[in-house]
């Protein structure tokens, strides 16, 4: 009997040694974060006046920059209202609880359970000379089972690993969705104060028509002005008044979208008239470099991309055999009374292994869908990366650009005033015509909608640049305690 204990002994005590060994043999890629090309400076900052970014740095409220209260109330009924921020936050919750379902794979799994049997064994059950036959027999049983999967090659680490990565990258989601959701609703608010700008211009402008057409018609009543001239004036006045009207469609969009992004329906909010006349704060551009830690788009692709690559290492552990411990115990008796006494204990234990010998070529299939996988992923964060450096670019030339347009703009507008003017005075001298009026009223309306439309165009592009930098985000925000009570993330409220 000690001959046979020896060996036994013996064989667990190697077992446990190869446990320990093939602990440390991880197969699978080392991630390394992809390249990514990078340019040293954005081309279109150029001379511009852009702030450096020590000047300021954009905060988690980066809306409060515009120094508008109004827009500020607003932006944080986003945070508790936005639909699609709840969503964002909802998917984020569902890849947590993926990554602790994942986890709990690293620890045994214990079941228990219990169960009462009563049973008669058939008299005439062959062979007739069984001393069971024609017996009744009652079993209670108590059991309870371990089983563990040992991770000797690293596949359940690098499951968890891609689970961790891939709530990452959701959180990293729900911040692009909470930064598009402002943006969005910061861009909406400043068309409709630009609308309110266009169409106060626009109903001062059909004042000084009302006038000119009194004007008009008393020069035709005194015999100075023809009815051509009175015809003009009502038709322009008129016209005038219709884009006026117009205006009001647009602005009722915005304020409708105003609505539906602070949760609200559209029914029950309204955005009171506020014409646009602020020009647009200075943003802190920064560096091309620092845009890979700053917007949660590329730091979620990044993510995704780390993920993809813990991947490879599960599909590659499947080349290797599935070694686990199981152990059951419990208390069986035939009597209730004596269920939990000590001769009624019982239980087994001992390792497995198991590994696929044959499989057609499953196995490789599936590190070369891994593969394609993580190379997938690494295209995507390439071209986010890329997009991202293009959507910088973009605001910054159009800023850029709108400051000298509205310049020259503004040069357009006081010579168009200038020149209705002249042609006010020359018409009532009875030197021209009232169509040269008419011509300079034209032109003179056309400019200033023209530099308000110019003003509404430069904050938008102000929001949309300020949204294509993270928007005061930064990677380090990211969570790393992925329990149920992680503050690492702030998630809306409900």
């Amino acid at each position: 009997m000690n001959r046979l204990r020896n060996p036994i002994r013996c064989s667990g005590v190697l077992f446990v040694f190869c446990v320990i060994f093939l602990g440390g043999c991880t197969v699978g890629p080392k991630y390394q974060q992809p390249s990514v090309p990078t340019p040293p400076a954005y081309k279109e900052t150029g001379d511009w006046h852009a702030a450096q970014p020590n000047d300021q740095r954009l905060g988690g409220n980066w809306w409060e920059i515009f120094n508008d209260p109004l827009l500020n109330s607003l932006e944080a009924q986003v945070n508790i209202n936005n639909q699609n921020l709840k969503a964002a936050e909802a998917q984020f919750r569902q890849a947590r609880a993926i990554f602790q379902y994942d986890r709990a794979d690293k620890f045994p799994t214990v079941t228990a359970g219990a169960s009462a049997t009563r049973t008669r064994v058939s008299s005439n059950r062959p062979p007739k000379t069984s001393i069971f036959n024609g017996i009744t027999s009652t079993d209670f049983t108590l059991p309870f089972d371990l089983s563990y999967q040992i991770d000797a090659w690293g596949r359940v680490r690098h499951q968890v690993e891609s689970a961790r990565e891939q709530a990452q990258a959701s959180a990293a989601d729900l911040a692009t969705v909470s930064l598009s959701m402002h943006g969005d609703l910061a861009v909406d608010y400043f068309q409709a104060r630009s609308l309110d700008a266009q169409e106060q211009l626009l109903k001062s402008t059909v004042t000084e028509y009302e006038k000119a057409l009194e004007l008009t018609q008393n020069r035709f009543h005194g015999g100075i002005a023809t009815i051509l001239d009175v015809q003009q004036a009502q038709t322009q006045l008129e016209s005038t008044r219709a884009l006026a009207l117009d205006v009001g469609v647009l602005r009722a969009q915005f304020e409708h979208a105003v609505a539906v992004l602070i949760g609200k329906p559209p029914a029950e909010f309204t955005l009171p008239p506020m014409p646009l006349s602020a020009v647009p704060p200075t943003i802190p551009v920064g560096l091309p470099s620092e845009l890979l830690q700053r917007r949660p788009d590329i730091a979620a692709a990044e993510r995704r991309v780390a993920s993809a690559n813990a991947q490879i290492g599960v599909a590659r552990a499947a080349y290797y055999p599935s070694l686990n411990l199981g152990a059951t115990g419990g208390f069986e008796s035939g009597v209730i009374t004596t269920l939990l006494s000590g001769p009624s204990i019982l239980w087994s234990a001992g390792p497995s292994a198991l590994m696929t010998v044959f499989d057609v070529g499953r196995r490789r299939a599936l590190n070369q869908q891994a593969q394609a996988a993580y190379d997938q992923v690494v295209a995507n964060y390439r071209q986010t990366t890329l997009t991202g450096f293009q959507q910088v670019e973009d605001n910054v030339a159009a800023l850029r650009i709108l400051e000298q347009e509205a310049q020259v703009q503004g040069n357009a507008t006081t010579a168009a005033q200038q020149a209705l003017q002249t042609s006010t005075n020359r018409y009532q001298g009875g030197v021209t015509t009232y169509l040269e009026v008419i011509t300079s009223q034209n032109a003179a309306l056309a400019n200033e909608v023209t530099s308000v439309n110019i003003l509404g165009r430069r904050m938008a592009s102000t929001v949309l640049l300020i949204e294509a930098l993270g928007g005061g985000w930064d990677a380090s925000q990211l969570p790393t305690n992925m329990s149920a009570k992680d503050q690492d993330l702030q998630e809306p409220t409900k």
